[in-house]
């Protein structure tokens, strides 16, 4: 790894993103202070920072005061992207900008949860292999087809680190620290947080759902990878059977004892999940989602939405909308309440 060579302690950087996910932050910031304590040393150094040097307001409606990025760059071996609300396009041009100037000075670059994007749209990880929130794949997919997406909980592809969010923020950092200090360190620095076992890159995100998949029988696993892929074009339960080697009896059999439903109805929920994806981490037309997600039309997906739902799919975009909205809201708010308590410390008594 790039860090490999480094002598003293490891400089970050973490870039916060309005709407960041807190729990990715916290997962990726928490080892490295429980580190220090263990070695008794500063092994490692990490920065706050925005954009412009404006406060941002986290997921859980938190508000975080950073330095400007330009200067903490400078000092910085590495650069996490914390992402959390999806970065509305009219946004993005700063955070892209930033992002190539660091790749071209040779600064390591990482994203937690939806921040792969950004590196993505900044063309930074053509050629490498990553993850993204499970949650944010499809859409993923769909804008950058050509880039090596895992369903992984963290990717480390030489100098590009990317993680999937949430608690999976803190294996990837205890991956950093085991390689750097040992094994014994990190499971102390684990021991800290009663996280039991530190993960590896390689397990997939959705653990629980995984396991499931794994106890079904071979034909319906099989039927499954089928649906799964061909969300766009639907094939029918009669060849969906064919290829799983057994009868559309056997097959609709299966489905109702270990899923309580028939192969038709969970091959339904799958494309209207796809569409719910699409709707909340895109801004794709109604009509392409619609095809995209193996509807003939919109009006179709909005039927089977607010049947699986009970909401339709543009009430679904707006809500998800308005709440990005309302995160960036708070910003000014807090700001000006930073600065008028900065004023008011400032006068005299």
């Amino acid at each position: 790894m790039f860090y490999r060579s480094i002598e003293g302690p490891l400089r970050f950087a973490f870039l916060m993103v309005d709407g960041m996910s807190m729990m990715s932050f916290a997962s990726a910031t928490e080892p490295l202070r429980a580190a220090n304590r263990v070695l008794g040393r500063e092994a490692f150094v990490w920065e706050l920072c925005t954009v412009d040097g404006s406060p941002v307001t986290a997921s859980n409606g938190v508000v975080f005061s950073g330095a400007r990025v330009d200067g903490v760059l400078a000092r910085s071996h590495a650069l996490f992207v914390c992402g959390g609300v999806r970065v509305d396009r009219s946004d993005q041009k700063p955070y892209l900008t930033l992002l190539r100037r660091a790749a071209r000075l040779g600064v390591m670059l990482g994203a937690l949860s939806t921040a792969s994007y950004l590196l993505a749209k900044a063309g930074l990880l053509d050629g490498y292999r990553c993850t993204i929130h499970w949650e944010n794949r499809s859409a993923f997919e769909e804008e950058f087809p050509n880039i090596r997406m895992s369903y992984s909980l963290y990717e480390l592809d030489r100098n590009r680190l990317t993680c999937s969010g949430g608690t999976a923020a803190m294996d990837m950092m205890l991956h950093i620290i085991a390689d750097r200090y040992g094994l014994d360190i990190a499971r102390a620095v684990a021991n800290q947080f009663h996280h039991e076992r530190i993960r590896d890159a390689q397990e997939d995100q959705q653990g629980g759902r995984l396991q499931q998949f794994g106890a079904l029988p071979p034909p319906m696993q099989t039927a499954i990878r089928a649906m799964q892929e061909n969300i766009e074009s639907p094939i029918g339960i009669k060849y969906l059977a064919t290829h799983a080697r057994v009868s559309p009896r056997q097959l609709e059999r299966q489905f109702n004892i270990h899923l309580g439903i028939s192969p038709a109805r969970y091959y339904l929920s799958l494309r209207v999940e796809r569409a719910r994806e699409l709707l909340i981490y895109t801004e794709q037309p109604v009509t392409d989602i619609s095809l995209a997600a193996g509807f003939g039309s919109a009006s179709h997906l909005s039927r089977w939405f607010r049947e699986f739902y009970n909401i339709r799919p543009m009430d679904l975009r707006r809500s998800a909308n308005l709440r990005s909205a309302y995160t960036k809201s708070r910003i000014p708010e807090h700001s000006e309440a930073l600065a008028a308590d900065r004023d008011v410390k400032k006068k005299p008594s």
